[in-house]
């Protein structure tokens, strides 16, 4: 029985750990400007996004090649 018990609050733990991860929004956008703290891009799909909502940003890193001589 406490087998059944462990198994059956895993699964919701995954469940909910996979449908949270599913309400988040994927926005790809381009910075315009930085000054100071406040930077202006412009986004695709920006309607996803609302005045207040808290998102992640990350940057791009360029693929850089290997130098030799």
């Amino acid at each position: 029985m406490k087998k059944g018990i462990v198994s059956l609050a895993m699964a919701m733990v995954f469940a909910l750990s996979v449908a949270a991860t599913g309400m988040a929004a994927t926005v790809k956008c381009v910075v315009d400007t930085v000054e100071g703290d406040k930077v202006t891009m412009t986004c695709k799909k920006a309607s996803k996004l609302e005045a207040g909502d808290k998102v992640k940003v990350r940057q791009v890193k360029a693929a850089g090649g290997v130098e030799g001589c």
